[in-house]
């Protein structure tokens, strides 16, 4: 499965520009790689943020009360 592309215009620090057409990289996949990883990383912030309140509770009730099958442990 490919995914719909869209042109789009963006502007970029002109010696790094430069610099990436020198070398032979691939402007709009070096791009696209790296909104790929900005794109996860706001994704999983967002995940613990949403999520905080979920895990520090359930990280309260194993203090409390241990883990729920100690023989079941993965490691």
């Amino acid at each position: 499965m490919t995914a719909t592309r869209r042109a789009t215009s963006m502007t970029l620090d002109a010696a790094l520009l430069d610099e990436a057409r020198a070398l032979g990289v691939n402007l709009s996949r070096a791009a696209e790689e790296g909104i790929l990883a900005r794109v996860r990383a706001e994704r999983a912030r967002r995940w613990k943020d949403e999520n905080a309140e979920a895990v520090a509770a359930y990280n309260r009730w194993i203090d409390e009360n241990g883990i729920p099958n100690p023989l079941v442990r993965i490691l």
